[in-house]
């Protein structure tokens, strides 16, 4: 099977890099203006100018003056969840902070008690729906949490929804487990009981029934300290998952550091970073996965200093941290436009954060996140626009005129 786009404005190629990309690196953008790109059995296997455009394939699309790209790599969500958390935004309107909600009985634990109550296949069906709305979106790769269920079963549901969801996705997921992310009000009293029933019940379930390829950790005051963090991540080593974690969200506590220690894949959010953590992250083969949506929508006046970052040579991420409090919004092509705005990322840098680097962020960058030969041919034909730089500049409008995936 053979799938040839002709008439293509411009077709941004990969760089061919073998680790993420950094510093200047991180802007570059080659675009081939009015080009072809021939796909076969749904991998990348030509390209060229419409000059030398092959004559014939199975199938043609016309993309009409539009731009080519890969489709974006969201490497941090929290796409199974019962029900929406809109009563959360009307407080924070009134001026209740992220603190003071979660001690009203809301954040986190309101979305565990909630799922905990759901049935499984009801979870499945509304995350079905809103993974066909992100891809919609151009989202063709995406890691999915758990974290929302806080029990052994509600946990272990989580995890077995995105493992059915896997099995219906038209993109590749990923899956996280995510069960030190709030601690349990019935834990509240008693954090080694919750620690030893993550360490000794959830995490030998998960790894029997093959449920997640990463662990993830809220490092964070009024969630996990960097102590009960290091813990956690070791004993997911001795079940062979790869480290991720949340950390430096409101507080620089040494979340960096231990992420480091245990080879974190990524550490996102980074709304607070000093220069001691920026430099060792430099130095190490960590993600900083940056989360713009989230600071917006709390209406923070801290958004994560990517300047810096890159500057300083760190290879950095963006991901949409779609969940129902915080952020609930896959919208790659808005978090590109944040990450111009609000993070002073130039168009390329923020793009190729979004596409390479998130696959990178998610092991996955073999396959996907730029156009080369031999890639899957998950793309995004985006409507007729002047420039990459439209995507960001046209915030909240839609560019995607087509998606294709395999």
């Amino acid at each position: 099977m053979s799938l040839l786009i002709i008439n293509i404005q411009g077709l941004l190629l990969g760089t061919h890099s073998k680790t993420p990309l950094i510093g200047d690196k991180l802007k570059t953008a080659e675009i081939l203006d009015n080009a072809f790109l021939l796909i076969v059995h749904g991998r990348i296997a030509d390209w060229g100018p419409m000059s030398a455009c092959p004559e014939r394939a199975d199938e043609i699309i016309d993309a009409a003056g539009g731009f080519v790209l890969p489709a974006f790599c969201d490497s941090h969500t929290h796409l199974v969840y019962a029900t929406p958390r809109e009563q959360e935004f009307v407080y924070r309107i009134q001026g209740l902070s992220y603190q003071e909600i979660a001690e009203k009985g809301g954040g986190i634990i309101n979305s565990a008690r909630r799922l905990q109550e759901a049935h499984e296949d009801q979870l499945l069906e509304d995350a079905h729906r809103r993974l066909l709305e992100v891809i919609a979106q151009g989202t063709g790769a995406i890691e999915i949490k758990s974290g929302y269920g806080l029990t052994v079963e509600a946990e272990l549901k989580m995890l077995r929804v995105i493992r059915r969801l896997k099995e219906i996705s038209p993109i590749p997921i990923k899956a996280t487990f995510l069960g030190a992310h709030a601690m349990p009000m019935e834990f509240r009293e008693n954090r080694e009981g919750y620690l030893t029933l993550i360490t000794e019940e959830m995490l030998p379930r998960i790894a029997a029934e093959g449920l997640a390829d990463y662990i993830d950790v809220f490092c964070e005051k009024g969630f996990y300290s960097v102590e009960e963090t290091d813990r956690v991540l070791e004993a997911g080593s001795k079940y062979g998952l790869i480290p991720k974690i949340h950390t430096n969200q409101f507080n620089c506590m040494g979340g960096i550091e231990i992420a480091v220690k245990h080879s974190a894949l990524s550490v996102d959010h980074l709304e607070v970073l000093n220069e001691t953590e920026i430099a060792c992250l430099r130095n190490s083969g960590t993600i900083a996965t940056l989360l713009p949506t989230a600071p917006f929508f709390l209406n923070d006046e801290h958004f994560p200093p990517a300047r810096q970052l890159v500057e300083s040579g760190v290879a950095i991420a963006l991901a949409s941290d779609y969940n129902p409090g915080t952020s609930p919004s896959g919208n790659m092509p808005f978090v590109i436009s944040l990450a111009c705005i609000k993070l002073r990322l130039l168009p390329e840098e923020a793009i190729n954060a979004a596409t390479i680097n998130g696959a990178f962020a998610m092991g996955l960058e073999d396959e996907l996140g730029s156009i080369e030969k031999g890639k899957k041919a998950n793309l995004i034909i985006t409507k007729p626009m002047p420039s990459l730089a439209y995507i960001p500049y046209n915030f909240g409008g839609s560019i995607v005129e087509r998606r294709i995936v395999f």
